[in-house]
């Protein structure tokens, strides 16, 4: 481990919570002389504690061990914060609703950028029977195409696989606003807020629904 949590940043986080030591203390069921250790570098805490520090300070683990804070409208639970990794050796798609420390295969993921999306990779959108439908004039060849799309919100999380010779289409749920998210495998994740139940600047088109 590069990083581990230092004692100023425990007491900043603890004094933007407004709580005492001895408050936190009894969150974690230790002394408030221990967490006065930890905060004047007379003491670390224990691996084992690292994960309920981080719920008490209302923090990330991550965030504890770099002592920086992500500010955020709901830090209890609010998707609007996602990051997305994918994993170039097996394709894996993976959701942090914040900063993570991600790997797989082996490998350490960066979180993707999304892109504003070019004339390419443009959306249409449409509601239809109860939900919100999106589609891409995409090619979806086994060399070229849209992998997946997702919708994050802040309050939830979906993603639609989509695969080669599919549908470049996908359905979400109708309910409040958020980001569109969508990942073709040759230029990358491509981001568009959602105004008023359709992504700014999209343009309604006719979707058929699925078939039986």
């Amino acid at each position: 481990m590069e990083h581990y949590i230092t004692g100023a940043a425990i007491r900043a986080l603890r004094e933007q919570r407004h709580m005492t030591q001895a408050q936190l203390a009894g969150l974690l069921c230790v002394s408030d002389k221990t967490i006065s250790k930890w905060e004047t570098c007379r003491g670390l805490p224990d691996l084992s504690l690292l994960e309920p520090l981080a719920g008490a300070l209302h923090v990330s683990v991550p965030e504890l061990l770099s002592g920086e804070q992500i500010i955020n409208r709901n830090r209890g639970a609010n998707f609007l914060r996602t990051s997305l990794y994918v994993c170039p050796v097996c394709g894996n798609v993976l959701h942090a609703a914040g900063e993570a420390a991600i790997s797989c295969c082996g490998v350490a993921l960066p979180p993707l950028e999304a892109e504003e999306p070019d004339e390419a990779h443009a959306l249409q959108a449409e509601e239809l029977d109860g939900e919100y439908v999106v589609s891409l004039p995409h090619e979806m060849s086994k060399t070229h195409f849209i992998s997946w799309m997702a919708r994050s919100a802040s309050d939830r999380f979906e993603l639609v696989k989509l695969y080669p010779e599919g549908a470049c289409q996908a359905r979400f749920s109708l309910r409040g606003t958020g980001d569109l998210y969508w990942y073709c495998n040759r230029h990358g994740l491509f981001r568009q807020k959602l105004s008023r139940g359709r992504p700014a600047g999209t343009q309604p088109a006719r979707i058929p629904p699925d078939p039986a």
